[in-house]
């Protein structure tokens, strides 16, 4: 054999590695996915997207806290339910609960209830009025901010179909550890007193 031949030889060889590898990449990024040999269907595991619409949420598929602290009422049917309301290391209270539509047709959310300071006005409909009334100290705690001016709750609070819920937040500085009772208070709902754990 001359080195001519060789040369061709190993040319032929470098092209069909070449071609193989480029085929076996390619196959490995196709975007259609065939179903296994034994019949058992393929999981996806990518997240399902939630859309972020107050109004979209299905009471079915969330799973309300069974413990109420406290309900507040408000209009057009709107209920706030609270679930805890826990003091942490930070100095802080955090008070969950749940938002629920309880009137049989798709309501909007009172705007009222983010109150009138033109700070948290400006940045969408929310919890943002909300305050923590200690009747022992006599004090009054207000939702905290961020440094834009947020508040430290839920926003985007916008229209709500009849019977749906939402989790929803609020965080305060926290009173001193003689106060265990709280009143908590949100524009055009009615007031709760609320332990504080």
């Amino acid at each position: 054999m001359n080195v001519r031949h060789a040369k061709q030889i190993g040319r032929g060889a470098a092209t069909a590695a070449l071609a193989t590898g480029l085929i076996l990449g390619l196959s490995g990024c196709g975007g259609d996915e065939k179903p296994p040999q034994d019949g058992k269907p393929v999981k996806n595991s990518a997240p399902a997207k939630a859309d972020g619409g107050a109004g979209a949420q299905q009471p079915s598929q969330q799973q309300e806290p069974t413990e109420v602290l406290g309900t507040l009422t408000g209009q057009d049917g709107f209920e706030l339910a609270i679930n805890s309301a826990e003091r942490d290391a930070g100095g802080f209270v955090t008070v969950k609960g749940t938002l629920k539509n309880t009137s049989g047709s798709t309501r909007a959310f009172p705007a009222g209830a983010r109150g009138d300071e033109m700070e948290i006005v400006k940045h969408s409909n929310s919890l943002g009025g909300a305050t923590l009334l200690d009747g022992v100290g006599k004090k009054r705690y207000y939702v905290l901010r961020d440094t834009d001016g947020r508040p430290l709750t839920t926003t985007g609070l916008d229209m709500m179909k009849g019977g749906a819920s939402l989790p929803v937040f609020m965080q305060f500085p926290a009173p001193p550890a003689t106060a265990t009772e709280v009143s908590l208070q949100v524009p055009t709902f009615t007031p709760a007193t609320i332990k504080l754990s």
